[in-house]
């Protein structure tokens, strides 16, 4: 999509942005009519990423689960278009902050943090929301540029309107070294797919899994305490993130540990709500290289 499809798009989304939220839900609810139920949207993905994550469940537990999952997902993408709007107060009222505490004694300390979490919940949301709190290490966001210069800008408008500061994904370990006079937290969404022959191979969801290392690998390099932020859904349209430190001190883990440690911990949260993981991506479409332990 190029200038063109920018311009044309650009006054949909910010209409979208404007709806109130009793709208915005009636408007996920079409879309989920006519993207799950009508087209089908990556529905072999969906449920083969279900069946084989989930083994011991019921086709009929699988099919509610999807159910739920769909609902979610155009709640999610809805609701991202809305940060491009939302008034800080309306992220305090709608998400939750649990363990500001723990934030707050890494601020009153100067350590800075390495933030781990998922594709799970609203991440888009819990940036606006981690950045709307006083006192905490400044927020630091991973993002890959899009292609599209012009969706590009906006993506980084609406990341960054509530303070939230971005690394480019290629930069990120050369700003954090540049950054580490400040106090902040660099979150990393650790559950993307690395290529096989660099990543760390583990069992995830019941399945041989590659799991990128850069959060273990700079939490090491830097010494950063390690904090992982769970973001569960208590009702339609309302979040809670809850933060707890996973590893104060990188400088004693072995190898792998680290890695293993937030995988593991982003695996609960995922079988506790399987809904509100993101299923539509083909997590596992790699195998583990000959040699690779």
């Amino acid at each position: 999509m190029g200038t063109l499809g920018y311009y044309i798009a650009l006054p949909f989304l910010y209409g979208v942005a404007l709806l109130p939220f009793p709208l915005l839900y009636l408007l996920s609810d079409f879309v989920n009519l006519i993207l799950f139920r009508s087209i089908g949207y990556r529905r072999q993905v969906i449920m083969a990423n279900l069946r084989n994550s989930f083994p011991e469940k019921s086709e009929a537990e699988i099919k509610e689960i999807a159910r739920r999952f769909h609902q979610w997902f155009c709640d999610l993408v809805l609701e991202t278009i809305k940060t491009l709007t939302i008034s800080p107060a309306e992220v305090k009222e709608r998400v939750q902050f649990v363990g500001l505490d723990i934030l707050r004694s890494y601020a009153d300390r100067k350590q800075s943090i390495v933030v781990v979490l998922g594709h799970f919940g609203n991440w888009e949301l819990a940036g606006a929301r981690y950045s709307a709190e006083p006192g905490i290490p400044q927020l630091y966001v991973i993002y890959h540029p899009l292609q599209n210069p012009h969706f590009d800008r906006l993506m980084h408008h609406m990341r960054t309107r509530h303070g939230t500061k971005l690394y480019t994904m290629r930069e990120t370990s050369k700003s954090m070294l540049r950054d580490r006079h400040l106090n902040t937290a660099t979150a990393f969404i650790a559950d993307q797919t690395p290529p096989p022959e660099r990543a760390y191979w583990m069992e995830f969801l019941s399945q041989d899994t590659p799991v990128f290392q850069g959060t273990e690998a700079l939490s090491r390099k830097l010494g950063y305490p390690v904090v992982y932020i769970s973001i569960t859904r208590p009702r339609r349209g309302h979040y809670s993130m809850a933060v707890e430190t996973l590893v104060a001190d990188p400088a004693v883990t072995r190898d792998g540990e680290i890695t293993e440690v937030h995988t593991r911990r982003l695996e609960r949260d995922i079988r506790n709500y399987p809904d509100l993981w993101l299923w539509t991506h083909r997590r596992w479409k790699h195998r583990r290289p000959s040699g690779v332990a």
